[in-house]
């Protein structure tokens, strides 16, 4: 058993729920389990119970066994103040405790232990991909199409945010977005903070002349630093730095990586 696990089974309630008691042999029902808390705090978050004739709304905390919650100073952080129900695998305190506590060992299906432990030894890259031809094709169907909205969704919201913070300047905020997926994974960050310190209304100044393009970028993105021997470079540099003190430029304070990467995707191209 792994606290994902038992995450997992809480989360989709896949236990037995009839007739639960707590180890203080209080009648449980469950009325909302929660929504899985990702940030600090306890695991679940805006759940409801209700313990004897009482109903309850706040938090849940998840624990392999009981005596976990004082190992992780539970007790003395304020954000779990608020929890309602320890849940464990194991309860190993007994009942002398201010939180009821929920005990899963013995209503867990076997069945489903046993899957869990074959999916995570499985020898295959996806474990689950003998399993593939038992799902149905309207299941398949809609999990893709969920799946391409759910991304739509997260790349409009990316969007958006760039828009506000760009108040609502359309190119501003397109340009920073098309500088970031330049940038790729490894450079995306760097990429976009170099978009931000360089208005494109600025860079609209100089479209026609790919060399202050040029020395503006790769100035910005501390790129021109050191002594050249080349032309080109040279040239770069002193446009640069004339242009940094005419526009009162400020170059951003991370530099591009180059390593593990193929010369056709390096920052400065």
């Amino acid at each position: 058993m792994t606290e994902r696990l038992l995450q997992f089974i809480w989360q989709f309630q896949y236990f037995n729920n009839g007739e639960l008691v707590t180890s203080g042999d209080e009648q449980l029902q469950i009325i909302h389990a929660g929504q899985l808390n990702i940030n600090q705090g306890p695991d679940f978050s805006n759940a409801k119970i209700k313990l004897a004739s009482t109903i309850w709304a706040g938090n849940i905390e998840l624990h392999l066994k009981a005596s976990d919650w004082t190992k992780h100073n539970h007790h003395r952080d304020g954000n779990y103040n608020n929890v309602i129900l320890h849940v464990v695998w194991e309860n190993d305190v007994g009942n002398n405790v201010q939180i009821p506590i929920l005990e899963l060992k013995e209503r867990v299906s076997k069945i489903l232990l046993d899957r869990y432990e074959s999916l995570m030894n499985a020898p295959e890259f996806i474990a689950c991909e003998k399993s593939i031809h038992v799902v149905r094709d309207i299941i398949w169907k809609s999990w893709r199409e969920r799946m391409m909205i759910e991304r739509l969704m997260r790349k409009a919201k990316t969007a958006e945010s760039l828009l506000v913070q760009s108040n609502f300047h359309w190119q501003e905020a397109f340009w920073w977005l098309l500088a970031r997926n330049f940038g790729m994974k490894v450079n995306g960050d760097l990429f976009e903070e170099v978009a931000r310190s360089i208005p494109v209304n600025l860079l609209a100044r100089h479209k026609n002349q790919i060399h202050q393009l040029e020395a503006l970028l790769l100035g910005q993105a501390n790129l021109l630093k050191g002594n050249f021997r080349e032309d080109y470079p040279i040239m770069l540099q002193k446009e640069y730095l004339f242009y940094k003190k005419k526009y009162d430029l400020r170059p951003v304070l991370a530099v591009p990586f180059f390593l593990r990467m193929r010369p056709g995707n390096f920052p400065s191209i």
